[in-house]
């Protein structure tokens, strides 16, 4: 299913059909990832709540609008409330990877009334510190001029290729190709502009309104990613109430690689709720 929000239109894998009656769990990827990323986690979730899966601006199925400005922090907060509220007028609970967790957080925080359960994983509140923010606005502006001076394969080598990732060379070779494809099959544009627009050097950092979102979060990273895992766990602190989980042998993509640990952690998390 697709919405159209100001020309542009973003796209939704909802699996099953959805049931009014039941709470909605809406999911949001990572920085060249997509809505279908999802689906092998929702087939071993229960049945009791709607399933939807976004591609976010520039990803997967959605529009890669030229116009960088669309891929700010503020579109696209207001990109996933049109879709919410064309959903359910009822709260819902977010589930957000990487880019999708520091998305799924801003929405939190600017419409906390709409949100029933807030799960973030392998996600940051932003960069505090000015001079490290730079630093990292700089090296993202040197990957996306990557991008547009290399084809889309080229780039999914060198981004697959960081050491952040490495615990995912395990996987066979057939799935490795798999992987990457589907990240391939993506656009130039919609890449390069996600950095421009929302990459972690330019989002604002947040850490002073996390104690404004009114409900208890989860926070989840892999054991074998000890960045995001330091990160959560001073996080954790931060917010008014938050639980942090740590999958064992596992990396950044916790859903990915530990998929069945994952299920178990975010199932228990939505059934105190």
């Amino acid at each position: 299913m697709k919405f159209e929000i100001n020309g542009v239109k973003i796209n939704t894998e909802i699996p099953v059909e959805i049931d009014k009656s039941k709470k909605f769990l809406i999911l949001l990827h990572g920085f060249t990832g997509c809505a279908e990323d999802w689906l092998p986690v929702i087939e071993q979730m229960p049945d009791k709540y709607n399933y939807v899966a976004i591609d976010l601006i520039g990803h997967g199925k959605s529009d890669a609008p030229s116009n960088s400005s669309l891929y700010s922090v503020e579109s696209m907060v207001k990109q996933i409330k049109f879709i919410k509220d064309k959903l359910t007028s009822e709260k819902v609970f977010f589930l957000g990877y990487s880019m999708g967790g520091r998305l799924a957080l801003n929405f939190a925080i600017n419409y906390p009334d709409d949100v029933k359960g807030l799960i973030l994983e392998s996600s940051t509140a932003g960069i505090k510190n000015d001079d490290e923010r730079n630093k990292r606005y700089e090296s993202d502006m040197k990957i996306v001029e990557y991008i547009e001076s290399h084809s889309l394969e080229e780039f999914i080598e060198y981004w697959s290729d960081q050491e952040l990732f490495n615990t995912q060379r395990r996987f066979s070779n057939d799935k490795l190709k798999k992987i990457k494809k589907k990240k391939a099959a993506s656009s130039k544009i919609g890449y390069a502009n996600s950095l421009r627009g929302f990459s972690t050097g330019i989002m604002p950092p947040v850490h002073d309104k996390l104690k404004k979102i009114p409900l208890k979060v989860l926070l989840i990273t892999g054991d074998l990613d000890s960045k995001f895992t330091g990160i959560n766990a001073r996080l954790a602190k931060r917010f008014f109430k938050a639980k942090h989980k740590i999958v064992r042998n596992s990396g950044h993509n916790t859903h990915l690689e530990e998929p069945k640990r994952f299920v178990e952690i975010v199932t228990n998390y939505l059934g105190q709720l």
